[in-house]
């Protein structure tokens, strides 16, 4: 498996980058995308560090791609500053989307699907059916988790893109030791939003096509 939205000590996470490749690698993921919560503030701190890593832990055996999260930027600026990740070096951006268990900005989801440079809108909680065509349209990912909160509208976001074709992705949103899911469970969160086996191996399939694409 593979996971592309994950937190290190550079953001709010509990572990320095080498760590949470290891625990990634302990509970059979074969790649990772560490994408710390970023701002304007920090977003140049964040990639340059964590590209340093890059070299050393991918292999063969194991991938790692460098993004961030952007995180309670004003819709906005989003795409200004997915924009300048993507120069920096960036991977991949992340959005912090409308979760429904944090104080983030309306528009945030809408402006995340309307920018060229981000790749992924996460944890979109309640999202609009509007919202889901746009990333339909736009070709965007939408993200289930297994992150604690964020979940709790899983059933409702995967509603919506099945009956639109919106593409999928299933990740950790990992901040600490515990929070790797393996595989028997992912499947079990899946089922338990109202997917089937088949729709988890697709999400499988989505993020290894991303990783490979890098």
């Amino acid at each position: 498996m593979y996971d592309l939205h994950t937190h290190s000590t550079f953001s709010d996470g509990v572990l320095i980058p080498a760590e949470l490749i290891k625990r990634a690698e302990s509970n059979g993921y074969q790649g990772i995308a560490i994408t710390d919560h970023a701002d304007f503030s920090n977003f140049e701190i964040i990639i340059e560090n964590q590209m340093k890593l890059k070299k050393e832990y991918s292999s063969i055996q194991f991938k790692l791609l460098i993004g961030i999260e952007i995180t309670h930027v004003v819709p906005e600026k989003i795409d200004l500053l997915a924009k300048l990740a993507k120069n920096k070096g960036a991977d991949l951006v992340v959005v912090h989307g409308e979760t429904i268990v944090e104080p983030v900005a309306k528009g945030t989801n809408k402006a995340a699907l309307e920018s060229n440079f981000v790749d992924i809108l996460a944890h979109p909680g309640l999202i609009s059916e509007e919202d889901v065509k746009l990333a339909v349209k736009r070709n965007k990912f939408l993200e289930l988790t297994t992150r604690k909160g964020h979940s709790l509208t899983n059933g409702h976001v995967l509603k919506l893109s099945k009956k639109y074709g919106a593409k999928l992705l299933l990740n950790n949103d990992a901040h600490a030791p515990n929070d790797f899911v393996k595989k028997e469970l992912a499947e079990k969160i899946i089922i338990g939003a109202g997917g089937k086996i088949e729709d988890f191996k697709e999400m499988i399939n989505n993020a290894e096509k991303f990783f490979f694409k890098n």
